[in-house]
């Protein structure tokens, strides 16, 4: 597994999608207006409430879940499973055959989105930190400041996606070493100085998963009874803090950055307009930093476009309305890194094994017209509940006057993330 390899995860160009690109549009056009009318026309109240008791699993499930050895157990595979991949980086070949950037891209980049979405906000449990601060009795500490909210893991995000996409050389594991052990050295350094509420808001891993488990089927009463219910229940439980929107931002204009940067006119103007590595890097970072900051806005002011509300109602309305971009960041993913998941994942696999030559199965390269409909049907299907979520807490935050006039600039929005992320995904 080369290093180029595991960094060549983007969608290629629309030779690898055998879907016109017209009849996507089309289907996109026509799914999007449908859904739009029925919740204009049909979804006159709000129907979504985070206080919904889900179906409870009887109890011996909860009680095994929350069992101190289970989460000791799972926190010891965790570590060790880091340690594993220490040993690795260390004494493996140091060259494109070492494990670790396959790890770092593949497995705890992607495969983390899937088992949260699967399971629950895994991350809590599985993250070596978090186990070496319960091995450190690390409770508590001096409190973390409220005003930080998610903007420590905006920032470490951001500095996954730079790195992934900007930095002169993704796949230098020199690069990949130094990122791991700044991210543990401030991650516990933060647990040991503030507490493991630092883990909770400013480990961006931890966020991350948080975030994707909001779509999960699975969610916690209030009596602490683990219970399966709808997910547009669960949505609505993201918190509200300062830096929310951004994390989002981040994750969804990092991934379109992602499949902007394959396209031949972008990398044509990198090596037109750059003469070294660190030029073509800040440019790249310019770029990056362009389609985060544009969703960021877009969305803000798309969300904020009502009338009837006073200024400091105005600037709550983007934190009350984010969790409606969760469903387009997970589809956008899987959309995007589904093969690399599927198949790059194996490769890892194989070469943390010590079995690099090991046989690879391409169960969706082989079928490109089943993987094109996934992957379309993953966007469009994201784009179809983060309207939904957001008409339904339109109708729980907007003045009665201006509950359906003040979605129209955020329909808006959300049709044009679904027709960029189309052209995108056929490679321009």
């Amino acid at each position: 597994m080369t290093a180029t390899a595991v960094l060549a995860h983007g969608l290629g160009g629309s030779a690898d999608l055998p879907i016109p690109f017209t009849y996507a549009v089309v289907g996109a056009a026509w799914t999007l207006t449908a859904t739009f009318a029925v919740v204009v026309l049909a979804w006159r109240t709000a129907r979504f409430d985070p206080d919904t008791p889900g179906r409870p699993l009887p109890r011996w499930v909860t009680a095994a879940v929350d069992a101190p050895v289970t989460r000791w157990l799972v926190g010891a595979a965790g570590l060790i499973f880091t340690a594993w991949v220490a040993v690795a980086a260390v004494t493996g070949p140091q060259d494109s055959g070492n494990a670790l950037p396959g790890v770092f891209y593949v497995l705890l980049w992607v495969g983390l989105v899937a088992l949260s979405l699967l399971l629950g906000p895994v991350w809590r449990v599985l993250s070596p930190v978090r186990t070496l601060a319960r091995l450190l009795r690390i409770t508590r500490g001096r409190g973390y400041p409220r005003r930080l909210g998610y903007w420590p893991a905006a920032a470490g995000l951001f500095a996954f996606v730079w790195l992934e996409l900007a930095s002169p050389d993704p796949g230098s594991l020199t690069a990949v070493k130094v990122w791991l052990l700044i991210y543990l050295l401030v991650t516990l350094t933060g647990a040991v100085v503030v507490g493991p509420r630092w883990c909770a808001h400013a480990d961006p891993f931890e966020v991350y998963s948080m975030i994707a488990s909001r779509c999960a089927p699975w969610r916690r009463n209030a009596d602490g009874r683990i219970a399966i219910g709808n997910p547009f229940h669960h949505l609505l439980s993201l918190p509200v803090r300062p830096g929310t929107v951004t994390v989002l931002a981040v994750l969804l204009g990092s991934t379109a950055f992602d499949s902007f940067s394959a396209l031949p006119a972008w990398r044509n103007l990198v090596d037109t307009h750059t003469t070294g590595g660190w030029d073509a890097t800040a440019l790249k970072t310019a770029g990056l930093l362009v389609f985060v900051v544009t969703v960021a806005a877009s969305f803000s002011l798309a969300a904020a476009a009502t009338g009837g509300v006073d200024r400091e109602g105005r600037r709550a309305l983007p934190g009350l309305m984010a969790h409606s971009l969760i469903p387009i960041v997970i589809g956008y993913a899987f959309a995007h890194y589904l093969t690399y998941l599927v198949e790059k994942g194996q490769q890892t696999f194989h070469a943390l094994i010590g079995s690099p030559d090991a046989p690879v199965y391409y169960l969706l390269s082989m079928h490109p017209s089943v993987l094109a409909s996934i992957k379309v049907g993953f966007v469009l299907l994201g784009h179809v509940a983060g309207v939904i979520a957001a008409h339904d807490r339109a109708l729980r935050v907007l003045p009665k006057g201006h509950q359906m006039t003040g979605q129209l600039a955020m329909m808006l929005v959300m049709v044009g993330y679904t027709f960029t992320g189309l052209y995108l995904l056929f490679g321009g």
